[in-house]
Parts: C-alpha cells; structure tokens; sequence
C-alpha cells in the first residue's frame, strides 16, 4: 500500500451533506407502524419494494452502486447486484426500528474480536469505535443499551437523517440520549466527557461532517480521499482506537467484529500528524477487508473516489 498523500484541505460542504434526504415524515409513520404491527417477517414484504423504487428511480445511487460493486466484486455489477445492494441497505433500516425498540431477540447477533475491547472498557477506560456507512451501527448500541456496564454513545451528523432519527426517537426516546451531534461548538467537550466516564465513542469515519483535512489512501483498487478529522480528535484526546462492522448477513443475522487500530493514550504531541497518517492506513484496510468481505453493505451510495468524479464531469 502507497504511502498516503499530504493532507488536502476543503472548505466545501461534502457531497453525501447535499443530498436531501428522501421519504416523507407520512411514509416513516406508515413504515414505522407497519413493522411494529405486523412483526418483522409480514412488514419486511415492504422492504423488496423500498429497495426497487432506489433501483428504479434514483439514477445518481444507482451509478454509484454500480461503480462500488465493479471495483468491490472485481467484475462488472449486473441489475441484480445493485438491486441487492439497495435491498441490503433497506433491510438494515427496516431493522432499526426493531433494534432501538429493544427487540434482540428477533435476531440473530454474533461478535467477534470482544476480548481486547472488554479488558479496555473493564478499566473504565473510555475509547473510540470508528465504524463506517457499512452495515449496521444500531446493532451495538442497542445491545449496549440492555447491559448498564456498556455504555455505547454515537457522535453523529444527524442533519442527513432527520426525518427518520425523529421516527425512530419516538419509538423509543432513550435509544437517541446516546447521541452527541456533531457540527456544534460544545461536541468535543461532550466527546471528553464521555470518554472520561469510560463510555465508547462511536464515530463513522469514512465521511467527514463538514470543512476537513483529507489524506488519500489506496481503497478498493483506487485513491479515495478520507478525512483526517476523527483521528485528529481521537490523537488530541489520547484514548484507544478501534474498528468496528455491524455486518448484515442476510435473514435476521448480524456479525459485529471489532479490531485495536491504535492506543492513543501513550501517543507524543511531536508524533501526531505520523500516527494519524498511519492509523488511517489501517481503518481503511481494515474498511476495503470487510467491505470485501460483505459487500453490499457498503451505504455510500455517491462518488466515493474523488479522481473518477471529475474524470466523467
């Protein structure tokens, strides 16, 4: 793997920030009260047709689902790839409502590489669990929400999803106390704080929410620029790094896995801007090894790889 470029600042609001988010509050509700009165297995009907309106009508997802699946796959992505792929996407929201009102038992969740991570947070130790719009994030914290010595909170850009984060707070209130917005001048300190009582950080790394510093890393056999923004933070607040997928395996079955990235806590000021460069290195292995691994999990649906944008402009 080549070594990453120097950083490359943006003022400009990130693509994925754009878009405006689809659905109606109506239709949520609809959707909502279809899953919790009819169970999961009855309203999942719904979700075959979710995913064939993506496929259908929305042109710029599906040239980015496309374009993914070619390079993930490694061969071109038929109509069928791309309609599981929406489907895959679809089944993970659908579930959602299910998971932040605590209904585990409907599946069927599996973790892998927890030993190393449960000796941190036994230390009462806080640290960080960079994820990615890969899979499923609402798997661990609504585990975590069932067990009061795991306490898993998210920092989020919640502008994007508004609308469904409403629906989903109305289902079950206490799944969003957990959530620290970012974009507001108070986020860091609230980050501190929390990991200062031993919490997890969940952050989704792969996007950066607003004006970032970018390094660009090798990723699915091309360069794509990634923000050096939550690594930033986690090096300022010193505290131990890990990856961490919530995989949707088809049925009711979820594998969460968790690898050690980097423990911050002992890192040198004068080392800093190394460590970040390495450390980011690593998540995206760590990203392209799952994404690899499962991959119509993957829910970027815009032109992720910089350089190919403005090649077909």
């Amino acid at each position: 793997m080549s070594t990453p470029a120097e950083p490359r600042k943006s003022g400009e609001m990130p693509e994925w920030m754009q878009r405006k988010e689809r659905g109606t509050v109506f239709w949520l509700r609809v959707m909502c009260w279809l899953s919790l009165t009819l169970g999961r297995r009855l309203s999942r009907t719904v979700v075959y047709g979710i995913a064939l309106y993506f496929l259908l009508a929305v042109p710029a997802a599906r040239r980015a689902s496309r374009a993914y699946l070619a390079r993930c796959l490694e061969r071109p992505a038929t109509w069928r790839d791309v309609y599981r792929h929406f489907l895959t996407f679809a089944s993970t929201i659908h579930d959602r409502v299910y998971l932040i009102n605590d209904r585990h038992e409907l599946f069927d969740i599996r973790t892998h590489g927890t030993e190393a991570l449960h000796a941190v947070h036994a230390r009462q130790q806080g640290l960080f669990l960079f994820g990615a719009h890969l899979g499923s994030f609402e798997v661990l914290r609504s585990l975590a929400r069932d067990q009061p010595d795991m306490r898993v909170c998210m920092a989020m850009y919640p502008e994007n999803a508004r609308q469904i984060n409403t629906m989903l707070a109305a289902i079950n209130p206490r799944a969003m106390q957990d959530i620290i917005a970012l974009g507001q001048l108070d986020a860091i300190l609230a980050i501190r704080n929390k990991l200062e009582d031993g919490a997890m950080v969940g952050v989704l790394a792969d996007r950066a929410a607003g004006p970032d510093q970018y390094i660009s890393v090798p990723f699915l056999g091309a360069p794509a620029n990634f923000p050096t923004g939550p690594l930033r933070m986690a090096a300022v607040l010193r505290h131990p790094v890990y990856f961490m997928a919530g995989l949707y395996r088809g049925g009711n079955r979820y594998d969460v896995h968790f690898e050690l990235l980097a423990d911050f806590s002992a890192l040198g000021a004068g080392g800093r801007d190394a460590a970040v460069r390495e450390v980011l290195t690593r998540y995206v292995a760590a990203l392209e090894r799952h994404c690899r691994a499962a991959p119509y999990n993957w829910f970027n649906f815009y032109e992720f790889w910089e350089p190919q944008r403005r090649d077909t402009a």
